[in-house]
């Protein structure tokens, strides 16, 4: 009747509470879906293509977790029957075997401590205790890693969602610079005024280039590391940038709409941000298994996105000094507005793409400690030796609110603006149907280039010998093939590049 000791088995278990629990998970399950659904919905309608992208993402990683948890519940008991020596169960605990006995009832049943005196069904147990052996993970424990997994997903997807949101605002907020801009070149007279003006006289180069640094590489750093803190964007920035990035690559048209095209840019990276790539699974396991007592390990990983994001921080700062110095050195005066040259030159290994990267871990690696945090406190009690002492506790709190909080509104808005200072531009530049028309553009011409070379193929091979005019005519159709394809290719390269 029972399986293990005292547990009820599926066969012996009334009908209607089996119902009730199925319907009960049906209707939650259905529920989520037909919520995202409706997000989507609302997304598409609204043309947030990027925004809909993202979310298809975040339904990738929920399919993730569902994958995980079908494996973990298919190969319970096939894990469970998996043996190791007593000793070697001892080795590298979170928790050491001397504290247990003066732990609370909640901290007995921490499952890294006693998995071999765990009440579990015990046909594992009583399994391994015949080979004088304990299991290799008991059935607690695997449960309380399924709820971990979980809620660490959640975490990231919601951290991710939260600096996306609050940076936005952030970068809202300059939504009045560029109207002005627009304002003011639509003013003739305005925008015919250009006079020579000397380059010391720029805001932007007064910020970054005259007094602290401008003779010591060390000060320079040093000043991107403390500006990152305040005033991380200016208005003489944004318009200097602005400008850079105009006169480089769409020159004849001054008043294109920089501050709408970082914004469909900034939500075309959300949705690289908010996944979970594989080295990220590698940084949790590599973490959970260095979780040994009296490591302290979860302290000292808080500061690993810490030191990154003022890394990070700083580097983009010092990127608009760096554009600063070039203009300032190479002339004396300038007519009309300053203009910058964007090159990958300043970025890390020449890839913007690293810092989006480098965002990536911080985010994640912020929402691991908030989520193990919350996960030990929830599931053990704050009194959990798994949890630490409260002096390594507070600090990293502190640390994980920091993060979140310069993320969102100093660090993204520099990265939105500051990697349009690439060698290309991004492929949101065009708005979503011109996108869709270039790529169909490029496949065809691609197609229609490979269907001219298999028609000539296949003349060449004939028996008779084509006309002098008849292959004058197929080498100028191959010769415009060939300049729409190149020109395809131009485009792709350009919008897919970084």
């Amino acid at each position: 009747m029972a399986g293990g000791e005292g547990e009820t088995t599926l066969e012996y278990t009334p009908t209607w509470v089996v119902a009730v629990v199925c319907t009960a998970i049906v209707v939650i399950s259905l529920a989520v879906e037909r919520f995202i659904h409706h997000i989507g919905k609302v997304l598409k309608k609204k043309n947030q293509k990027p925004l809909y992208e993202a979310l298809q993402k975040i339904k990738e990683e929920l399919m993730l977790l569902g994958f995980i948890s079908l494996l973990l519940t298919v190969f319970q008991d096939r894990i469970n029957r998996i043996c190791i020596s007593e000793s070697l169960s001892k080795t590298m605990l979170p928790c050491k075997l001397e504290d247990s006995h003066s732990s609370t009832t909640s901290h007995l049943q921490t499952f890294f401590l006693h998995r071999h005196l765990l009440a579990e069904s015990s046909s594992s147990s009583s399994y391994c205790q015949q080979k004088g052996k304990v299991p290799l993970l008991s059935t607690t424990a695997l449960h309380h890693l399924h709820i971990f997994i979980f809620v660490l997903a959640v975490t990231h997807v919601t951290f991710c969602v939260l600096t996306i949101l609050f940076g936005g605002v952030k970068i809202r907020q300059w939504k009045h610079w560029e109207d002005s801009i627009h304002r003011r070149l639509s003013d003739p007279e305005e925008g015919s005024d250009s006079k020579f003006i000397s380059v010391h006289d720029h805001a932007f180069i007064r910020d970054h280039f005259l007094g602290v640094g401008q003779d010591s590489a060390v000060l320079g750093w040093l000043h991107s590391f403390f500006k990152q803190f305040y005033a991380s964007v200016t208005k003489s920035d944004y318009t200097t940038l602005r400008l850079g990035f105009i006169m480089t690559h769409c020159k004849g048209n001054p008043k294109f709409n920089f501050h709408k095209y970082m914004i469909r840019a900034l939500e075309a990276d959300f949705k690289k941000v908010v996944g979970i790539s594989w080295y990220l699974w590698l940084f949790v396991v590599i973490f959970l298994m260095l979780n040994v007592a009296g490591w302290h390990t979860y302290f000292w990983i808080a500061f690993i996105p810490f030191i990154l994001l003022l890394a990070v921080g700083t580097k983009l700062e010092h990127i608009i000094t760096q554009l600063a110095h070039e203009v300032a050195e190479k002339h004396v005066a300038v007519e009309g507005d300053l203009v910058v040259k964007p090159s990958d030159d300043h970025f890390w290994f020449n890839k913007p793409k690293i810092v989006l990267i480098l965002i990536h871990i911080i985010l994640f690696q912020n929402a691991f400690e908030i989520a193990f945090f919350f996960w030990i406190w929830v599931q053990y009690g704050f009194d959990s030796c798994i949890m630490g002492q409260v002096r390594y506790i507070i600090p990293r709190l502190i640390i994980g609110v920091f993060i979140q909080f310069l993320c969102s509104y100093s660090t993204l808005p520099l990265y939105a603006i500051v990697t349009q200072m690439g060698s290309y531009y991004k492929k949101a530049i065009f708005d979503e149907h011109v996108q869709e028309g270039l790529v169909e553009w490029a496949q065809k011409a691609r197609k229609k280039k490979e269907l001219r070379m298999t028609g000539i193929g296949s003349g060449q091979g004939g028996p008779r010998e084509a006309s002098p005019a008849a292959v004058q005519l197929a080498d100028v159709a191959t010769k415009q093939t060939a300049v729409e394809d190149h020109k395809a290719g131009e485009i792709v390269r350009l919008s897919g590049s970084i």
